[in-house]
């Protein structure tokens, strides 16, 4: 009882001074931090808060990274570093619980406030929560402090990064958020540690064009001395449907907890899916008597996904989910995104033209789960592992990370499959019957369990270059395609033993400014490994990767993705935009036609075009070449739009136009011209269906375009290109950015304020005009 005495004392001493804010409330707590590493003395929490914040720390708001890294970043930044916050209790109830959520933390954290250990966690890709209630000072300045340790961890794996065919970077690279609750409350799902349990769980079942049942698993814990009858009410609204309301009334010991479960049939229910990704809004109310105590907001989506050997059949219908795998890495910032870059992301996976992606190989960020959900991407998620198995105590956390990333993400519509399996390396049975029954016990009823062996699990993921021969009676998704087999002729597992490699104008790890004759070697191995792939009985595959990204292993940049580390597309990701239909009726679809050409004298010896038209024209300075249908051979037999080859080299400067056909009607059409000098610099912000918001620590791209007099863009340009910025924003890295194929980009932080901001570039004595955006404010906290 000692702990409700003290709790209700200290929290009524400091908000009866002034009128504050009602508890429910969650706010982001990213502002106003200190940083520093630990250099050659060790620092320890306690210290720090009994002396302060030492003179030096550097003031940081999160997302944050450790060490703005250079691009590559072969040798990232690991060791110990400290974050530091001064704050004052938050005005609010007497009775109020008040904690922090870690959404990121790599990779071992301990949290001190006011010198009293409160928190302690091992893993860097899901959350944790700090209990503030008991170390808070009411009536004073509360310092918090946050010690992580990044390095390489047997417990936790991967491999040693200096083995890692990928970086895990550092930092509180996610959100912090403050919660303020009352004595009786909703749980947290992952806090709680509850089996199918803890917050709110939402299921659909009895699926149908004109019916679906929803059930509602809600977990209730009651820190005060008296039990309690509550009245639990859930409204749900969206899609036409307005409040549905349902609902029951639950007894809750004093000291304890308690589960409700309730259930609503929504009649004609809109289904999720990648064309029509429709999402509901459950809304959550607590009361005791007719005071409203807790409330919470939880979307989802009604959807019927069953798996079978024969496939994927999705709200009745059998599909082919054409997908990428992403890393979630940024240049120079790491892992360190805002929530609205890990938005433009997944905006960008949507735009070429896939609907399903894997976040290789670890669980991803929340903000781009609920982008997937609203875009209509469905993801396979895994927990971390790559190429290496533990101990005992590597495996115990492997299975607790497994429950825990269901738990945080099981309202997500978006989610296809649970990846509980560590990647490309021998696991004992046992783990994976553990793994697969925490899976099913976690989530009752409509899930599935992935992994790359075939022994035990529900979906077996198979990588192209280890296919040998069809394991026809398991469903099938091919994991990853289209580099390592063109890469390593070996294939092996050991990517740090690389033999027999192929001639590098073969392979796919093709720079977005290799050049022509590269870039389309790429976009055939692409086109040649998914129209394999779609000969097998695969429901899924997921190129790899959809952004080139840096790795500890070698000193390069992994240079297989659709597009570069910046975002910039190569050709490849105009063949998989391509793929999509034209006529899907969502904002992604419409009619494309794509020349992957530079038109250059003695360098372009035919013309390939990408595009989803009927029909296509190519025009040389007017003249047509042809009018054509797609391509038909044993590279396209199976695509949904082949591409269209014509035989046309480039003898002398001209310009190619495509005009792309659908029902003999002019659907799109793409022009490109063999460029001249250097004549202007085209400025463009990449918003990617998000615009820029201040107050978040938003990070964008700008793309500084050199084009000739006549707005060609200068394909061999390479020179360095000055940007500049005026307003509440600046440029992430100090460096002068080099341009590549034409193309100079940048990353632009924006500020607190936001407001007018203008852009400029420069090179070579060429001025682009200014570029003015308008910056929203974040918008305010649930």
């Amino acid at each position: 009882m000692k702990r409700f005495t003290i709790l209700l004392t200290l929290l009524s001493v400091a908000i009866t001074a002034a009128a504050g804010e009602r508890v429910p409330f969650r706010h982001l707590f990213n502002d106003g931090w200190f940083f520093t590493v630990e250099q050659d003395s060790p620092l320890d929490g306690r210290s720090i808060s009994a002396e302060g914040i030492p003179n030096g720390w550097q003031s940081v708001d999160l997302p944050h990274t450790p060490r703005l890294e250079p691009v590559p970043a072969n040798d990232q930044w690991q060791g110990i570093c400290f974050y530091a916050k001064r704050f004052e209790a938050p005005k609010t109830d007497p009775e109020a619980l008040l904690s922090l959520t870690f959404e990121g933390a790599m990779n071992e954290a301990d949290v001190w406030l006011n010198g009293q250990h409160i928190a302690s966690h091992l893993g860097g890709y899901l959350p944790f929560t700090a209990d503030l209630t008991d170390a808070l000072y009411p009536d004073k300045e509360n310092l918090l402090v946050v010690r992580l340790d990044n390095r390489d961890n047997p417990v936790t794996g991967p491999k040693p990064l200096k083995r890692l065919d990928f970086n895990t970077y550092g930092g509180l690279y996610r959100n912090v958020w403050l919660t303020g609750k009352a004595l009786v409350h909703l749980s947290d799902p992952v806090a709680a540690n509850r089996i199918a349990g803890g917050g709110i769980f939402v299921r659909t079942e009895e699926v149908s064009d004109t019916s679906a049942l929803v059930r509602v698993k809600s977990h209730i814990r009651n820190l005060s001395e008296t039990g309690e009858c509550l009245t639990i009410v859930h409204r749900i609204t969206g899609n036409g449907l307005d409040r549905a309301r349902f609902g029951g009334t639950v007894q809750v010991p004093g000291g304890g907890d308690a589960e409700t479960e309730q259930t609503f049939r929504i009649p004609n229910p809109a289904l999720w899916s990648p064309e029509t990704p429709a999402l509901y809004t459950l809304e959550t109310e607590l009361y005791i008597g007719k005071r409203s105590i807790d409330r919470e907001q939880t979307r989802f989506g009604i959807r019927k996904i069953v798996i079978t050997p024969e496939g994927l059949r999705l709200n009745g219908k059998a599909r082919f989910l054409r997908g990428v795998n992403r890393h979630q890495e940024y240049p120079y910032i790491g892992y360190a995104l805002s929530d609205n870059a890990q938005r433009r992301d997944a905006w960008k996976i949507k735009q070429a033209g896939f609907d399903y992606v894997r976040t290789s190989h670890y669980p991803s960020s929340p903000a781009f789960l609920d982008a997937c959900d609203e875009y209509g991407i469905f993801v396979l998620e895994p927990i971390l592992g790559w190429q290496y198995f533990g101990d005992e105590r590597f495996t115990e956390h492997a299975l607790h990370s497994s429950r825990e990333m269901i738990r945080r993400d099981r309202n997500h519509p978006c989610i296809l499959a649970w990846e509980l399996s560590i990647n490309e390396i021998r696991m004992p049975e046992e783990f994976i019957d553990r793994a697969v029954a925490i899976g099913h016990e976690e989530y009752p009823g409509q899930t599935y369990i992935a992994g790359w062996m075939k022994y035990g699990y529900d979906i077996y993921i198979e990588a192209r270059q280890h296919r040998k021969e069809a394991l026809y009676s398991k469903p099938l998704i091919v994991s990853e395609y289209g580099d390592w087999e063109y890469f390593a002729m070996n294939a092996g597992f050991e990517q740090e033993r690389w033999s027999d490699m192929l001639p590098e104008e073969r392979f796919s790890r093709q720079a977005r400014g290799s050049g022509e004759v590269r870039l389309l070697q790429q976009a055939t191995n692409v086109q040649e490994a998914h129209n394999d792939n779609l000969s097998t009985h695969a429901f899924a595959d997921g190129y790899w990767a959809m952004f080139d990204y840096s790795r500890g292993l070698l000193p390069d940049l992994e240079l297989s993705g659709a597009s570069d580390v910046f975002r910039l597309p190569k050709y490849a990701a105009w063949f998989f935009r391509s793929q999509r239909d034209a006529d899907e009726g969502t904002p992604f679809s419409e009619p494309m036609v794509f020349i992957a050409s530079e038109w250059k004298p003695g360098i372009s010896r035919g013309v390939r075009i990408f595009s989803n038209c009927e029909e296509v024209e190519l025009t040389l300075d007017g003249r047509s070449l042809g009018r054509r249908t797609p391509d038909t051979n044993t590279m396209s037999n199976r695509l949904p739009h082949p591409p269209f080859s014509f035989a046309a080299s480039c003898e002398k400067p001209g310009t190619l136009t495509a005009t792309g056909y659908i029902g003999g009607k002019i659907a799109a059409r793409h022009t490109v011209a063999t460029p001249g000098k250097p004549a202007h610099i085209r400025l463009k912000l990449d918003e990617s269906g998000t615009p820029p918001q201040s107050g978040c620590n938003d990070v964008l791209f700008v793309y500084a375009t050199v084009t000739d007099s006549a707005g060609n863009v200068v394909t061999d340009y390479d020179k360095p290109v000055q940007f500049t910025v005026s307003g509440d924003a600046k440029y992430v890295y100090t460096a002068t950015p080099q341009a590549e194929a034409g193309i100079a980009p940048a990353l632009l932080r924006i500020g607190q304020q936001g407001g007018t901001i203008h852009l400029a570039a420069s090179t070579d004595g060429i001025v682009s005009e200014p570029l003015k955006i308008q910056v929203q404010p974040l918008s305010p906290n649930l």
